[in-house]
């Protein structure tokens, strides 16, 4: 069912996930050649904040040798080392002061063989080795240590990054370097209108290929659009499911029109239910009749059959032989009668009998035949039934929704049966029908036998267009 539009359905899908996926990879293309370029910049810029960074620490670590020596006149400054110098280095030295004083030379001066050992607290440090040298346990200083150029350059690392955060220079399409970024972090982008139009004009083509009415086409294309642009997509999951999802929405909003719960509908209203079935002939209408009687008995509910075509010969017996296939009761009139008497009787008998639903037939018509449309005219002013069906073939194609256009318009109608569903390769009448009436398909005839009466389920139908 519905297999040709299947296919071109199938094929805009996926076209529009190959284009559209295509062009988000040469985006994602020129942004990353974006990005090397700025991190290029971004490198030259941190090496050379290091390297200010390094001589800021020489500078400030190396004692300045004049103040160290004392000019004339000056006062005397040791270098900031001598402060920093390793516990170990100043133990040494109060070890010595506590020690009783070396052997005596001959000259009264004290020995300097151990002397020489032991450090000068006046002894300068190298600056460069005591930022080097790490100090820990009780006795490290609390104070803050040199910036090695190693941590200069991470922190002139993270002071970019952290520039990186805010507005960037716009690239072509309006967007900064941060927002090119997320963008590609997050792994989106966005559909535009120009990636679909050329895939739009071939769905118009499709459709209008299978039968769907031009102006259902046009109310598809424009649901699309507007479900489709402006749109993000994620490139590891593709658009694949969500261009899917924007026709389904498209297509389940023409489809759906005026549906209501037919079963509901029966039960609640005042018994008997008389439903009228009408359209063109040799749409399959009395066979419909006979299926919706098997329908209803498995729900639990009686019917009585009424022909009010009481114009075509062998009307009767066709009527006949399904009712005595299903027992069910038939009401006929001689050939010529009048319809409206027919479906009369037949009313007063489910009265009569405790029958739940009065379904009639009636005569094969044009819209055009103004004498068999006064019949239907008739038939509503003194039966009112419950509902009027249109019945008519779904392989028909624009000419099943033409006709049930001009047979809501003649007298109105409060649904429709698609017979030959199961044929109809297009499904342009399926989808078009309720747009163009605002009545709703109610069942697909899906072949010859009474079980084969399906009740019209759009999203199911919307599942088959798109091969789910």
């Amino acid at each position: 069912m519905f297999d040709g539009l299947k296919d071109k359905l199938s094929g805009f899908t996926s076209d529009v996930e190959e284009d559209v996926d295509e062009e988000a990879v040469e985006e994602e293309a020129v942004e990353g050649e974006s990005t090397d370029e700025a991190s290029v910049d971004d490198d030259t810029a941190a090496d050379e904040a290091a390297a200010d960074e390094d001589d800021s620490t020489a500078a400030e670590t190396e004692p300045d040798e004049r103040t160290a020596e004392g000019g004339p006149g000056e006062e005397t400054v040791e270098p900031e080392a001598t402060a920093t110098a390793s516990p170990e280095t100043t133990a040494d030295a109060d070890t010595a002061a506590e020690e009783p004083p070396g052997p005596v030379d001959g000259d009264g001066e004290p020995s300097t063989d151990d002397t020489d050992t032991e450090p000068d607290a006046e002894t300068e440090i190298p600056a460069d080795e005591d930022a080097d040298e790490e100090v820990t346990g009780p006795d490290a200083p609390t104070g803050t240590p040199a910036t090695s150029p190693e941590a200069a350059a991470e922190e002139a690392e993270e002071s970019d990054g952290e520039a990186d955060g805010g507005d960037g220079e716009d690239d072509d399409n309006g967007r900064s370097l941060t927002q090119r970024a997320k963008i590609m972090a997050t792994g989106k982008t966005v559909i535009e209108e120009d990636d679909l139009q050329r895939h739009l004009d071939d769905l118009e083509f499709a459709l209008l290929s299978s039968d769907v009415e031009m102006s259902v086409a046009g109310e598809i294309l424009d649901g699309v659009k507007a479900n489709l642009t402006g749109q993000t997509r994620r490139r590891l999951s593709g658009t694949g499911s969500l261009v899917r999802d924007a026709l389904r929405e498209a297509l389940y909003d023409v489809i759906s029109v005026g549906q209501f719960d037919f079963d509901e509908r029966v039960r609640t209203a005042d018994k008997p239910v008389v439903i009228v079935f009408t359209g063109v002939n040799g749409v399959g209408k009395t066979t419909t009749i006979a299926k919706l009687s098997q329908y209803f008995e498995e729900r639990g509910l009686s019917t009585v059959l009424a022909n009010g075509d009481t114009y075509r010969a062998g009307a009767n017996e066709q009527l006949q032989k399904h009712a005595q296939n299903l027992g069910k009761k038939v009401i006929t009139h001689e050939q010529g009668s009048d319809p409206t008497a027919v479906v009369y009787d037949a009313v007063e008998y489910a009265k009569a009998n405790d029958v739940d639903v009065v379904l009639g037939d009636t005569a094969g018509r044009l819209h055009t035949n103004d004498g068999l449309m006064d019949q239907l005219a008739k038939i509503d002013r003194n039966i009112d039934p419950d509902m009027t069906l249109f019945v008519d073939e779904a392989v028909a194609g624009q000419d099943a929704v033409n006709r049930a256009r001009e047979f809501d318009a003649a007298a109105e109608i409060d649904g429709a049966v698609l017979t030959k569903a199961d044929a109809d390769p297009q499904g342009g009448a399926a989808i078009s029908v309720a747009h163009v009436t605002g009545k709703p398909i109610l069942f697909l005839g899906t072949g010859q036998d009474y079980d084969d009466l399906e009740p019209f389920d759009p999203e199911e139908i919307v599942d088959r267009l798109l091969g789910e």
